[in-house]
């Protein structure tokens, strides 16, 4: 069935007479738009491990459909590298990779279309298609030259992340890396949030009429991009700390300053990030698998470095072992994280962002098919139609809509 707005209108309008009979899941879920903000994108090197159990994407086409999703933002994501040149070029050339890989996706899709604005989106969606979004992840790949900011959002992207794990030359990150030879871990701050390249990066980006995405920044770089920004900005792939305290969490600091400056926090569907850590027996046992499997105890998050082990094989035991203990978060526990923002900065600030094809996936919604499972929960808690339709889809197209207008005024 195409979604359609005359669907969540006459949803609306069942009045006084709707308060009476409780509202049918399926329809609010069917009527709602639904934007899942934060999706990788597959490449044939993918790990299997982070792929749907059928060994393909979570957002293949026919799960998206299953599961009424009307748009994904797809991340041309470049992993952390070693900051070298040879890093740098690396980080272009998977960038690069996945932005032609989802751009082959589009074409070869009739079920997909490209959109960068709200209306097309809405467009797409009266014809039965899934709108695809694009953004962006990492800027050690860009290797210093801001003009390759402009060549992403003439591709199409809108919504730009300067880090991932390790700091580079742009920002300050929320997970510090690794160093394998040393055994310890980059410095808490390098730039004590933005460089002054970020900030240029940061102005660039606003000034093309982009949106900022501070999911994966240090706390710091957060608030500094807040400040810089005339647009709102958006986390694509962020929860709360006070819940489950990981570095990669966002605090309460940097919760209220993106309400503040009108951006949302979009909650993943990620068991390492929704886990509550504070049980210290919980925390023992997290240490006990990582020393089994020869990686340091200390970490930001418990699946820290399993990517360091040297095979499948030993990859697979460590995270049968370690989702034994972590990965049981399901759908009730990411809706605590969304109570936790709405009840915090406001209904308007709070969207969905799965991580899926990257360790996404939890009880409840593991792939994008079972999307209608989090409009249940909401509604058992509840949460309105209205509200329902905010969180996974409206409060996201306000932002761009700002972004978008930003980009016609300065043109």
């Amino acid at each position: 069935m195409v979604k359609t707005h005359h669907a969540f209108a006459a949803l609306l309008g069942l009045g006084i007479a709707a308060c009476a009979t409780p509202p049918d899941p399926a329809e609010v879920h069917q009527a709602a738009i639904t934007i899942d903000a934060h999706a990788d994108i597959v490449l044939p090197e993918t790990s299997p491990l982070y792929l749907g159990g059928d060994g393909r994407s979570k957002v293949s086409v026919d799960k998206l459909q299953a599961g009424q999703i009307d748009a994904v933002i797809m991340s041309v994501a470049a992993g952390p590298k070693p900051r070298t040149a040879e890093g740098d070029v690396a980080a272009a050339q998977e960038a690069d990779a996945k932005l032609a890989a989802v751009q082959a996706l589009i074409a070869d899709e009739s079920s997909f279309a490209l959109a960068t604005t709200s209306n097309e989106i809405r467009t797409h969606q009266s014809k039965g298609q899934i709108s695809i979004l694009l953004g962006f992840q990492n800027a050690q790949g860009l290797n210093g030259d801001l003009s390759k900011l402009d060549d992403y959002y003439s591709a199409g992207v809108r919504v730009f992340g300067l880090t991932h794990m390790g700091h580079n030359d742009f920002a300050d990150s929320s997970r510090p890396m690794f160093d394998g030879e040393t055994g310890t871990y980059e410095v808490t701050e390098e730039h004590g949030g933005l460089s002054d390249l970020g900030r240029l990066a940061v102005q660039r980006i606003d000034g093309l009429g982009g949106i900022l995405d501070v999911s994966q920044m240090s706390n710091a770089a957060t608030l500094e991009t807040i400040a810089l920004t005339k647009t709102p900005v958006i986390a694509s792939h962020s929860n709360v700390k006070t819940l489950s305290d990981v570095t990669r969490n966002l605090s309460d600091a940097e919760i209220d300053q993106i309400g503040a400056a009108g951006g949302v926090i979009h909650i993943a569907a990620f068991s390492a990030y929704l886990v509550d850590l504070s049980d210290p027996e919980l925390a023992e046992k997290i240490r006990s698998v990582r020393r089994a499997a020869g990686l340091p105890e200390t970490y930001s998050y418990p699946y820290e470095l399993y990517w360091e082990l040297d095979d499948d094989s030993e990859k697979l035991n460590f995270l049968t072992n370690m989702r034994a203990l972590v990965g049981r978060e399901d759908v009730g526990r990411m809706v605590d994280h969304i109570d936790y923002v709405v009840d915090r900065i406001g209904i308007d600030h709070v969207g969905i962002g799965t991580d899926f094809n990257h360790g996404g996936g939890i009880v409840g919604f593991t792939e994008a098919d079972s999307a209608a499972n989090v409009t249940a929960e909401l509604l058992a808690r509840g949460y309105s139609a209205s509200d329902i339709n905010k969180i996974w889809g409206e409060n996201f197209l306000r932002v761009l809509d700002i972004a978008n207008a930003r980009a016609q005024s300065l043109e």
